[in-house]
């Protein structure tokens, strides 16, 4: 749970099982972030699974208004 330093007002999730897109969310995400500069990001979180056939990533962005 977030500390009340890391307060946040709402989050992002990013996912995909997609090798290719995998590839490219760090670019998704960094075209959020820019489309949103009246966001503070206060927190992340990284998840990571899979199953015999699927690898799920997971990214989520916690922030807050500025």
């Amino acid at each position: 749970m977030a500390s009340s330093a890391n307060s946040f007002t709402g989050m992002k999730v990013f996912s995909t099982t997609l090798a290719r897109d995998r590839e490219q969310m760090g670019e998704k995400i960094t075209a959020w972030i820019k489309d949103n500069p009246n966001l503070e990001i206060v927190d992340r979180q990284v998840t990571q699974s899979s199953d015999k056939e699927f690898h799920c990533l997971t990214i989520s962005l916690f922030y807050r208004q500025k």
